[in-house]
């Protein structure tokens, strides 16, 4: 995350964001949410998608070219787009669109591409802070085991893997969030980062 903002650095609540969908989809794929929760879950992605586009924003504009673009890309497909596709689940799964059912598959194509755009940019967070390093490492991992469920590659006792991964990542991002803004406040390291992994 660049530190050369005209406005302090968006990256903790960009973070913050980040945490509450991996903790709501976590839910969701350990079976601890049924169908009534995913209107819900929509609204705090929602939320969350105003937040990154937001930090995304910000980013592009101090010429942080992998923050402000994975943050760009967050906001419009793990946040709008997937705030959409859980509603639109929802009003099928429940009969209200009549006997319609969600086909996956389309999903899986589309996860696809949000994966391997991730996986792409990965090596270039080997120069953030090595949590950050981290949830983007073990985001691929989950977003690949969607993308194999989702187009009937892999079976559904995969399922709570990728949720114990996003309960994973959404801790790991709350951590830095205390390091990033209490180091920040007290002018000293609080709580470490543990450098990068590459100079």
């Amino acid at each position: 995350m660049s530190q050369e903002h005209s406005f302090v650095s968006p990256g903790p609540a960009g973070l913050g964001a980040l945490a509450v969908a991996c903790f709501g989809f976590g839910a969701v794929f350990t079976g601890k949410v049924g169908l009534g929760g995913l209107p819900l879950l929509a609204a705090w992605l929602i939320g969350g998608g105003i937040v990154q586009y937001t930090v995304a924003v910000m980013e592009l504009k101090d010429h942080n070219m992998t923050g402000g673009n994975v943050f760009l890309f967050f906001s419009a497909f793990f946040m709008f787009g997937a705030a959409l596709s859980v509603m639109f689940k929802y009003l099928m799964l429940a009969g209200i669109l009549g006997d319609v059912k969600p086909q996956a598959m389309v999903e899986g194509f589309c996860w696809m591409a949000g994966a391997a755009f991730l996986t792409a940019v990965t090596p270039s967070y080997l120069k953030s802070p090595t949590p950050l390093f981290l949830i983007v490492l073990l985001l691929d991992i989950a977003l690949w085991i969607i993308v194999g469920l989702d187009m009937g590659f892999i079976g559904a006792a995969l399922k709570p893997v990728v949720g114990y991964l996003l309960f994973a990542c959404g801790w790991i991002a709350i951590y830095l969030v205390a390091a990033i803004v209490n180091n920040h406040v007290y002018g000293r390291v609080i709580l470490p980062t543990f450098g990068t992994l590459k100079k």
